[in-house]
């Protein structure tokens, strides 16, 4: 395996903060990225309040935020990732605010440099292209929250170099993380099924077939999930939702993908799900907490 030290994680969002706070419990030196001091500043902000939770919820993860914050490099200049030895990209689901990210990408890093694109929908094999590398650039798709969840989907793109696959899993075994690999598609395979459920739901509600409470209800007590899709939704963020539906609806012009109405208003309506205190449910007394 390439010798991986440090790691660039850029995008200071929900999925960045916890992409870090793995990072971080597995050893790693991580130089955060993101657009302005404001944000990084509030990111620091949430990450002590994302470590005090982690810690409570799972027992082995004994990391303080002095020891995250002594160890993390947070900037908004993207030419710091020059020292990085693998990258995990993490910025908005939408290829406008990606592609310029790539192609620097592709200037920044040394030539050996993994980059790892952790993406709901969009496609693996069209970001490497932007990279000059191709055979570099790997989908690593992690779950919310990243530090609980225990496997990562892997995506091998058309130009993903066995060694880059091997390297990649090898990586997220030193975090802890089990791995499995398939290739790229719009959605992969997470996202290609579960965004179809939770649009379904929320069409469900939309139509006033049942309550969004009833629609998860039939899902945890019938089923055994965890979760209902629509709570699901909420903690992924409705934001990202509605962009990963309208990724699949694009690429692959199919009537199924169609998004929901009431998605579409609740997002216009700054309803994110948890990160805002409202989705599909109320978060409002644990947003205070």
């Amino acid at each position: 395996m390439v010798n991986v030290r440090t790691v660039g994680v850029i995008g200071a969002g929900v999925m960045g903060r916890g992409v870090t706070v793995a990072l971080r419990q597995a050893g790693y030196r991580v130089i955060l990225v993101d657009r302005t001091e404001e944000v990084l500043e509030r990111t620091r902000t949430q990450l002590r309040d994302d470590v005090r939770l982690y810690a409570m919820l799972a027992a082995e993860s004994s990391l303080t935020f002095d020891e995250l914050a002594d160890q993390t490099v947070f900037t908004t200049k993207i030419e710091d990732l020059a020292e990085a030895d693998l990258v995990v990209e993490n910025a908005t689901e939408r290829w406008s605010v990606k592609q310029p990210i790539y192609e620097r990408l592709g200037e920044i890093l040394r030539p050996d440099v993994i980059v790892a694109v952790n993406t709901s929908a969009i496609s693996i094999t069209r970001l490497g292209a932007l990279t000059g590398r191709p055979e570099n650039v790997i989908g690593m798709h992690f779950m919310n929250p990243v530090p609980l969840k225990p496997t990562v989907e892997v995506i091998r793109a058309f130009h993903t170099s066995a060694s880059t696959v091997d390297t990649a899993r090898e990586f997220l075994s030193s975090m802890g993380k089990k791995s499995i690999v398939v290739n790229d598609s719009p959605g992969f395979v997470t996202n290609r099924v579960m965004m179809l459920t939770v649009n379904e739901a929320a069409y469900l509600v939309h139509e006033g077939v049942a309550s969004a409470a009833d629609t998860d209800r039939l899902f945890v007590e019938c089923f055994g999930h965890t979760m209902g899709p629509l709570e699901t939704a909420d903690l992924i963020g409705l934001d990202t939702v509605l962009l990963s539906i309208e990724v699949l609806y694009d690429e692959f012009k199919d009537s199924k993908y169609r998004p929901c109405p009431l998605l579409t208003k609740l997002v216009d309506a700054g309803l994110h799900g948890r990160k805002s205190g409202q989705g599909f449910f109320s978060y409002q007394a644990a947003k205070r907490g």
